[in-house]
């Protein structure tokens, strides 16, 4: 017998993965494009029966059940009535974003701001969140509290468009770290929060935000006269420095988890 080349193998799997990708990928922009035209003439026509107050209730409920016996699931009167929002929401079928299934649009729909909206297709078509991280990111207010800081609406812009920024305009106010499953409140120390952290670690780049990655923990910096152990240091590429984070327990009545003790050093 035999044994392919290690590496032929992996170039055939490569060729399957990536072509089974392609064809996902195309698969759901033609679905999401075809929700978008389902909800702009749904609008269309109820704009020419707007003389009876029911007619919008009436076509969609008739709609719905027409297209559920003939397609099944999936058409029923909520997501005929997501679909009309979908394009009274994004009316330009051109910005629509490619990258986004249309599980990601269902949930970006919730968000009732505009500005949000676009914050979070950008966003999410940029960072390739998946829908479980757009979806945290919304529960947890990711966009307010980035706005929370100063420069907010100018911040987010050059953010995205990859300007100079300071790191109030990156860095959110406060970080939710509900996702190392700890409870609280409880007597857990400094290192154990860090351990846990580190353990979550991509979980917890995400909730950094843009342009952080992982450089060490207990860093060792050495001045003239001290030596600092630093519990974690990053580097952001958009602030180009280092951000170092010492964890510090508020006390006994603190609700929640909140990373605490920013400082950024140029270089």
């Amino acid at each position: 017998m035999v044994n392919i080349k290690t590496s032929f193998l992996a170039d055939i799997k490569s060729m399957l993965f990536t072509a089974r990708q392609k064809a996902y990928a195309a698969v759901n922009s033609a679905m999401v494009e075809v929700y978008w035209n389902i909800g702009k003439r749904i609008f269309e026509e109820e704009q020419l029966g707007k003389e009876r107050a029911d007619y919008g209730t009436f076509l969609i409920k008739e709609l719905a059940r027409h297209l559920t016996k003939e397609f099944g699931k999936g058409f029923d009167e909520r997501e005929l009535r997501r679909m009309r929002q979908f394009y009274q929401l994004f009316p330009i079928r051109d910005a629509l974003r490619p990258e986004l299934s249309w599980t990601h649009y269902r949930i970006i729909l919730r968000v009732d701001s505009p500005t949000a909206r676009q914050y979070y297709l950008i966003e999410t078509a940029e960072q390739s969140w998946s829908t479980r991280q757009l979806e945290r990111n919304i529960n947890t207010l990711y966009y307010e509290r980035i706005l929370s800081t100063s420069n907010k609406r100018e911040a987010l812009l050059a953010e995205q468009k990859m300007e100079k920024t300071k790191p109030d305009d990156v860095i959110k106010n406060p970080y939710v770290l509900e996702f190392l499953g700890l409870e609280w409140p409880t007597g857990y120390s400094e290192s154990e929060i860090e351990s846990a952290i580190i353990t979550n670690l991509q979980s917890f780049l995400l909730e950094l935000g843009k342009g952080f990655s992982f450089v060490g923990r207990q860093y060792r910096i050495k001045t003239d006269t001290k030596v600092f152990f630093i519990d974690m240091v990053f580097y952001n590429y958009i602030l180009k420095c280092f951000v170092l984070i010492d964890l510090k327990i508020k006390g006994p009545h603190t609700s929640g988890y909140w990373a605490d003790g920013y400082v950024c050093s140029d270089v």
